[in-house]
């Protein structure tokens, strides 16, 4: 792979930049910097704004009205906008369901829901993990029994993300207790304003309901909200895991990170010099962003893969488990580098719109470091990533 950029790329790049420039307020970009929630009407503005440019289904084929980027394109977006402190992209319904309806839904569910994830009618969020079913999710006990037309959903699922946003969920129910585990589970388009949905947020130590429990009491959804067949569902799970393990990555978040990093070493001081030129503390940078350009690399060699077509493989388990990794130990690197001012972990300073305790650049500290030990656990622990790149690559 050709690590420089083409004249083509760098204006691709300048492009980006004056579309930020342009179009973020520094109202928003500053929250985003601080560690301050922008709350729904930020995330639809953004989405709104992104898809008004042609730029929200960045990585939808041309035939669904995708832009279809290129790796490199992609990689450049995702660097600038989290250099920008732009508002994340909520992925659920571009990322995660978008790919597995071109693939695997009607063309009806296609003609029907692709538009309205891209204009922002629905907002989706991910009916996945249960009480008893995380990183085991196969062994999940949400019950969808055929009823004539519809579907009777009886559970539970939990750690729903921004799930009290949501108007629309997919989930993974099962619809045949007697098979083995992965054989006897669909996948179901839920409208979450259906009688019988509770929606129960779960706060967390930075004092937001970023996390719900979701309770569905004799659900009735449509048959024709099932996507591709009955008991089939665990082959679209998978399809969107893969491409929900590859953005997990978060090589722009690491980068703007890094970045925030080096700032804060280049002001903090210990023993009378930046900490920055400390030795043991340059080792530690040093040595993330070593690991960040690898990841970076073989990021873009996946993203390339799936504009092929081709499905993320173990790949997207090593992304996750690298990504993570990384992730965690930048947050650990801002946390030491400003030192007592990580102690205090007031969530009204962060989650609020008090003034932060200490420098600008200490508020959010405390909040990333302690939200993002999450990254190795959702989307599939990686512990259990380790064991299927073991599985796959060695044989076992």
């Amino acid at each position: 792979m050709d690590l420089n950029y083409t004249d083509e790329e760098k204006a691709f790049r300048d492009e980006v930049r004056a579309f930020l420039a342009e179009k973020l307020p520094k109202e928003i970009s500053d929250k985003i910097r601080a560690g301050r929630n922008i709350g729904k009407e930020g995330y639809q503005w953004w989405h709104a704004t992104l898809n008004e440019r042609g730029w929200l289904n960045f990585n939808w084929p041309k035939e669904f009205g995708g832009a279809e980027w290129n790796a490199v394109q992609r990689h450049i977006f995702e660097e600038e906008c989290a250099a920008a402190y732009a508002p994340r992209i909520v992925p659920f319904g571009l990322s995660m369901l978008g790919p597995v309806l071109q693939k695997f839904g009607s063309k009806a569910q296609q003609d029907y829901f692709l538009p309205r994830i891209l204009n922002g009618e629905h907002w989706w969020c991910q009916g996945y993990s249960e009480p008893g079913a995380g990183s085991d999710l196969a062994s999940l006990k949400t019950r969808a029994v055929r009823d004539g037309d519809h579907y009777v959903v009886n559970g539970q699922k939990t750690w729903t993300t921004l799930a009290q946003y949501a108007n629309w969920i997919f989930c993974l129910v099962r619809t045949d207790p007697e098979a083995k585990a992965q054989e006897g589970i669909s996948f179901l388009l839920i409208d979450m304003n259906t009688p019988g949905i509770q929606v129960r947020p779960i706060v967390l130590l930075d004092g937001t309901p970023e996390v719900n429990e979701v309770f569905f009491d004799d659900v009735r959804v449509p048959v024709e909200n099932l996507v591709g067949e009955e008991n089939k569902g665990w082959t679209y799970a998978k399809y969107l895991l893969t491409h929900e393990r590859t953005n997990i990555a978060g090589v722009g978040f690491s980068q703007a990170g890094l970045d925030m990093v080096k700032r804060i070493a280049r002001i903090e001081t210990a023993n009378g010099r930046p900490l920055i030129e400390n030795p043991h503390f340059a080792a530690r940078l040093a040595r993330v962003e070593i690991d960040l350009m690898a990841m970076a690399t073989t990021n873009m060699r996946i993203i390339s893969q799936a504009a092929a077509g081709q499905a993320p493989g173990v790949e997207s388990s090593m992304l996750k488990v690298k990504g993570t990794i990384i992730r965690q130990e930048i947050n650990d690197l801002a946390r030491r580098a400003v030192g007592p001012y990580a102690m205090p972990f007031a969530s009204e300073a962060v989650a609020g719109d008090n003034d932060p305790i200490g420098p600008d650049y200490a508020a959010p500290v405390a909040a990333q470091y302690f939200n993002n030990r999450k990254l190795s656990i959702f989307g599939g622990s990686n512990e259990i990533q380790r064991g299927i790149i073991a599985k796959v690559k060695m044989g076992g």
